[in-house]
């Protein structure tokens, strides 16, 4: 409740591990945050609170591999806030900024990603902010969207090189 609180009574509650907007639940009202907050707690439940960010109904995803961005998609919320393209969002192809692809290639550095799905939003006072880094990124939809075979930069950039050192 002290986050929430914190964080301007309106944040949105994700489990730390999930993927594809599953368990994701945005919370803006006192009773319903307390009730919220009662039972993951009794449940044990390992998350994390976010503030809410109105949003233009879309963010971007940008896939940083080996320290740089390798493909990007815009997302956008079908109903609602949530971007994800498997609560039906749709996606199209977009060239990050210099200062998104700089943002992403720095938010897997600091977590110490080889692989990060970096999602960014274009808040409303104008700056861009890191909503989340993922680790262990979906990809599908981005290489059906950029048409970047990712699984083959996946090889090519982070397996062979270690499989046989000094033939890249």
């Amino acid at each position: 409740m002290a986050a929430w609180q914190a964080l301007g009574g309106d944040v949105v509650v994700k489990p730390l591990f999930g993927s594809e907007g599953r368990g994701i639940v945005r919370v803006s009202d006192a009773d319903m945050a307390w009730r919220v907050f009662r039972t993951l707690e009794r449940l044990q439940a390992v998350l994390y609170v976010q503030e809410f960010i109105a949003h233009p109904g879309y963010d971007l995803r940008v896939l940083v591999l080996a320290g740089r961005p390798v493909a990007a998609m815009r997302r956008y919320a079908r109903a609602g806030w949530r971007t994800n393209v498997a609560q039906g969002g749709s996606t199209e192809p977009v060239v990050p900024s210099e200062l998104q692809a700089a943002l992403a290639v720095r938010a897997a550095e600091v977590v110490g990603a080889q692989v990060a799905g970096v999602d960014l939003l274009d808040a409303p006072d104008g700056r861009t902010l890191i909503l989340e880094v993922n680790a262990v990124p979906g990809w599908r939809a981005l290489a059906r969207t950029t048409g970047v075979d990712i699984p083959r930069l996946m090889l090519t950039e982070l397996v062979l090189p270690r499989l046989m050192p000094g033939s890249a």
